[in-house]
């Protein structure tokens, strides 16, 4: 058998891999470039690196709403909306899939979940994505749009948005990258770095968007009875200064049978897409076995 190209498009950047097929896991990251911009790019870009590696498999992790292997949603790339990939690349067996859910696989078959039966992960990037695994399932729902955390709201005077839901604005890295700006810095990285520094004003602006992390996460681990929540994406580096900031918010509000859940930063950090959309297209009992 062949190998497999795994992709993670995200609204950043694109990740491409290659799997062995005899031995899964970890892919062989061939390269990584800034999103396409276009539609034409995309095409271009995906294309060249099926005819380069001569697949015939491929597993692609999308920020966004699938069905089947069509693109429904896709908010920061809506150049792909309504575009079904395996017409646009005829030929190769495609496995699509939101690109929280297929970290969560990884996490779940290799990673920091391995184990676990009953898990929130947080993707916290450009924005927020979100996947959830209960009683050992990953939960899909309609179009893959179970569990679309980003959009999960504590305040009732926020007006809404079409696009970016009320905590993906507050808490996402761009957000945090936003929040540093308004102190002169370059990004939110370097935010947090201060605040593991110990500079006070880095601190004190840190506490909202963990607040509102921790806010609406209790409600999640409420409804969902989770006992842990997984970090993946850029942010996860980061959860040495905002993992107790929030955990402060996320147990104040949440009853004391619940408040023993913790978070953990993934296994595979910014690689969890990728390796899931291998995954993912080796089909992996966790993935078929998911609701859809």
């Amino acid at each position: 058998m062949k190998g497999i190209l795994s992709l993670d498009l995200g609204g950043t950047n694109l990740r491409a891999g290659l799997v062995d097929a005899a031995s899964p896991g970890r892919p062989e990251l061939l390269d990584q470039w800034p999103a396409p911009a276009n539609f034409d790019a995309f095409c271009d870009r995906v294309g060249g690196l099926i005819a380069k590696c001569d697949v015939s498999r491929i597993g692609i992790a999308v920020p966004g709403l699938v069905a089947g292997t069509g693109c429904i949603w896709i908010p920061n790339l809506p150049y792909l909306d309504g575009i079904d990939l395996a017409d646009l690349f005829a030929g190769a067996e495609i496995a699509l899939g939101n690109d929280a859910q297929m970290a969560l696989l990884a996490e779940a078959a290799l990673g920091a979940a391995r184990g676990r039966a009953d898990v929130i992960l947080l993707a916290i990037g450009t924005g927020i994505g979100s996947a959830v695994l209960s009683d050992g399932r990953i939960l899909r729902g309609p179009l893959g749009s179970a569990t679309s955390f980003g959009w999960a709201a504590a305040d009732l005077d926020d007006p809404g948005d079409p696009v970016h839901g009320w905590l993906e604005r507050m808490a996402s890295g761009r957000a945090l990258d936003a929040i540093a700006w308004t102190a002169g810095l370059t990004n939110g990285a370097e935010l947090v770095n201060r605040a593991r520094e110990g500079n006070a004003e880095a601190y004190q602006l840190l506490q909202q968007p963990a607040a509102a992390l921790g806010t609406a996460l209790a409600g999640a681990v409420a409804m969902l009875g989770s006992s842990t929540i997984i970090v993946s994406g850029g942010v996860a580096q980061s959860l040495d200064v905002l993992a107790p900031l929030i955990l402060d918010a996320l147990r104040r509000h949440l009853p004391p049978h619940l408040r023993g859940v913790d978070i953990i930063a993934g296994t595979f950090g910014p690689g969890a897409s990728l390796i899931g959309a291998g995954l993912a297209a080796l089909g992996n009992p966790l993935w078929k076995e998911t609701s859809s």
